[in-house]
């Protein structure tokens, strides 16, 4: 299985290893994340501080930034070829193809997992394995409002409807929400709050109603009610926000601090609405950013890259996370700190966690993904239907995973 799934998932190799070099007796480490850019400061700030550490003398940490696709399709390569990075900063989805890949090391031994919220250790555990050490918890879509277009909250997606109406009409919005349609991460939500889910088990689960259901819900944003634009992709829904050109926006907790720092005090966060016609929250999926370790580290370099984890997720330096990107803490100490307990943003985050679903770890997860994204663009521009999409995804997801077990 491991040689068809990198097959599968690698179609060609690129030349993106780093030069070959003594692992286990280097002072270099070497980071690749997918972080955006307004966490990079937070991220230098840190690694710097444990260079300076005592018995770190002589330790540089590089860090490589790449997009998610990208970070994937390098660690693939850069791991085939023998020269990996040490560590990866990045979601757990990744993580199941990794681990059966053999690219990663699990972390069971290594560190006291005890110390971190028991949910975000579970999102990554597969096998009996835990194949990353959590760094932040949740990593999940929620609703951020503009409190000048739209001054509080919808409970419900009649509310919110009654709530567009009103403030595309006072404001003069060509929209009212901006969503990014074409990526299946953000359908999630709603094929949870349709009473379904895009695994059973290790099977896919994509030609149900829910999921049909879903896809017809947001044909009717988009066309019959017009609240959101058809074509607009992350960066598009995002700068429709920032630009005030939208009152609401789904995005990810990853977000906060930027739209922090824009709206100050005018931006609202809150659970994505209720689906009036079920009475069920959607529910994105949740699971956290995670440390995940080179298969290749041994000796004193697994016992220095032991060290810079455990330095970037101890108490300071959590609740330090916590004020500097508004990110709900892995570390279940710092949970209970005042930085989490008294502000309002991160109990609106706290709020959405507790509705979401963890996100799948397993390998079939990805073939899940790869049916569902071309097929759900075609229902949004309407070259298909929300029944021929579904009944295609599941035949192409099952095909895919039949790929990735030869």
């Amino acid at each position: 299985m491991r040689r068809a799934l990198l097959l599968f998932l690698l179609p060609s190799l690129c030349s993106c290893a780093r030069p070959k070099e003594d692992a286990s007796l280097s002072k270099r480490i070497v980071v690749w994340e997918q972080e955006d850019a307004a966490v990079v400061p937070y991220l230098d700030a840190v690694f710097r501080a444990f260079e300076k550490l005592p018995g770190s003398e002589g330790v540089t940490i590089e860090r490589t930034h790449y997009h998610m696709e990208d970070l994937k399709q390098q660690f693939l390569t850069a791991s085939i070829a023998g020269n990996p990075p040490d560590l990866l900063m990045t979601p757990s989805d990744t993580a199941g193809v990794y681990s059966v890949a053999g690219f990663i090391r699990p972390v069971d031994g290594l560190f006291d997992l005890s110390r971190y919220n028991k949910p975000v250790v579970e999102a990554i555990q597969m096998n009996g394995k835990t194949w990353g050490v959590p760094i932040s918890n949740g990593n999940h879509l929620m609703l951020f409002y503009n409190k000048r277009l739209s001054p509080k909250a919808p409970q419900d997606t009649d509310e919110w409807f009654s709530m567009c109406a009103a403030a595309v009409k006072r404001h003069k919005l060509e929209h009212c929400m901006a969503l990014f349609l074409g990526e299946p991460f953000w359908l999630m939500p709603w094929v949870g709050a349709y009473g379904g889910w895009p695994l059973e088990g290790r099977t896919p689960a994509l030609d149900t109603q829910p999921m049909r259901d879903s896809m017809r819900w947001l044909l009717d944003l988009v066309y019959e009610k017009k609240l959101a634009p058809r074509e607009c992709d992350y960066n598009c829904v995002d700068a429709l926000f920032k630009e005030e050109k939208v009152a609401f926006i789904i995005n990810g907790d990853w977000a906060i601090s930027t739209y922090q720092d824009k709206f100050k005090s005018g931006l609202g966060v809150a659970k994505i609405p209720k689906l009036s016609s079920t009475g069920r929250w959607p529910t994105p999926m949740v699971s956290g950013k995670y440390f995940m370790l080179s298969s290749k580290l041994q000796g004193e370099k697994l016992r220095l890259i032991q060290r810079l984890v455990e330095f970037y997720t101890n108490e300071e330096n959590q609740v330090r996370q916590v004020k500097s990107l508004m990110r709900l803490p892995a570390l279940s100490s710092a949970a209970e700190s005042e930085a989490v307990k008294t502000d309002p943003i991160l109990r609106e985050s706290m709020a959405q966690v507790l509705v979401g679903k963890p996100m799948p770890m397993a390998t079939e997860m990805r073939a899940v993904w790869d049916a569902i994204r071309p097929l759900l663009a075609r229902v949004i521009i309407r070259t298909a239907t929300p029944e021929e999409a579904a009944a295609k995804m599941q035949r192409d997801a099952v095909e895919k995973i039949r790929e990735m077990d030869e």
